[in-house]
């Protein structure tokens, strides 16, 4: 899957990309509205947190930033002079993914309050009123979707697209 990200001027033509997207057979899960906040969006999809916050992001960093300190950990601790090889295993084992699972919670907390790193660019436009359609839509049917809605909608700015999403946005 790929995120797209178009920049659009009013609801009205927000309502009409959504609708487009839909006509491509984009499930509605995988549309999501952001707009300036306290504007309502009234039937359409709005973006969740996940999409909002840098949650997913931040959870693979802490996870593999506290797997890496955990293994060290565990390396330190075989090295240890009561360390028998057989133990060794099981420590460098559990100090990793206590290390990870440690990490990702941190990070995920962080990460929920800070706001999506790829978002922050479209700060402006959307704070003077512009709303923000992202779709995430199967790799081979990108060029489809942005042939589509740049065909039926031509005021729509196709900003850019993601090589890849997270496998749970």
């Amino acid at each position: 899957m790929r995120r797209i990200y178009f920049l659009v001027p009013s609801i009205g033509v927000t309502r009409r990309v959504v609708d487009e997207l839909l006509l491509a057979r984009v499930e509605e899960k995988h549309i999501h509205v952001i707009a300036k906040r306290g504007t309502p969006l009234e039937e359409l999809p709005e973006a969740s947190l996940l999409q909002k916050s840098d949650f997913i992001p931040a959870v693979q960093q802490g996870m593999a930033l506290g797997g890496s300190t955990g293994v060290l950990a565990g390396l330190v601790a075989v090295v240890l002079p009561p360390a028998s090889t057989v133990v060794a295993g099981g420590i460098l084992l559990a100090t990793a993914l206590a290390g990870a699972g440690i990490g990702a919670w941190v990070s995920g907390l962080v990460g929920m309050s800070v706001g999506n790193r790829r978002i922050k660019e479209f700060e402006d436009a959307i704070e003077a009123g512009h709303f923000l359609v992202l779709a995430d839509v199967p790799s081979d049917r990108v060029d489809e979707i942005e042939e589509r809605v740049k065909q039926h909608l031509p005021e729509v700015e196709i900003e850019s697209t993601e090589p890849k999403i997270p496998a749970f946005p």
